[in-house]
């Protein structure tokens, strides 16, 4: 059986690379990607990393990677990064919150030391542990730690 990874990148994270970079960096999604591959590669898991605008295509995502009908769609744990819907999406919560696996909520920025709507997460409760600041290496602590975490 393959082990897998699920990657999942909220609204606006297509525009890495070009949206703020003073914020962001100047690192692409694409570059995330491959990243979180390689790293997870390296630990014996397959990576399958999904990109939406759309919440209810990050929720379908995350419901496929527990019961899925689709092979390549199941997955034992979840990095996300949900952008804006970290601050907004209770349906997020709640997917994350019912497939009952591991969640790492990864953020490329130090969210705490932003504007203050940024401050909340409706995922956090929900996730092992959280990981912010820390740029697109956040996503090779998160596979990391999520292969830990699993064994």
């Amino acid at each position: 059986m393959t082990r897998r990874i699920l990657l999942v990148n909220g609204p606006n994270l297509n525009l890495l690379g070009s949206r703020e970079p003073e914020v962001y960096g100047g690192d692409t999604l694409e570059d995330v990607v491959a990243l979180a591959e390689r790293t997870a590669a390296g630990l014996g898991f397959e990576l399958r990393a999904v990109q939406s605008n759309h919440e209810g295509v990050l929720i379908d995502a995350i419901h496929d990677a527990r019961t899925g009908t689709d092979a390549e769609a199941e997955a034992e744990a979840i990095v996300i990064n949900p952008g804006a819907f970290t601050h907004t999406s209770i349906a997020l919560r709640d997917a994350l919150s019912g497939v009952a696996l591991p969640v790492a909520e990864v953020h490329l920025s130090n969210v705490h030391a932003r504007e203050e709507f940024r401050h909340r997460s409706y995922i956090s409760p929900v996730a092992a542990f959280v990981i912010a600041g820390a740029g697109i290496q956040g996503y090779e602590f998160a596979v990391r730690r999520l292969a830990a975490i699993l064994g």
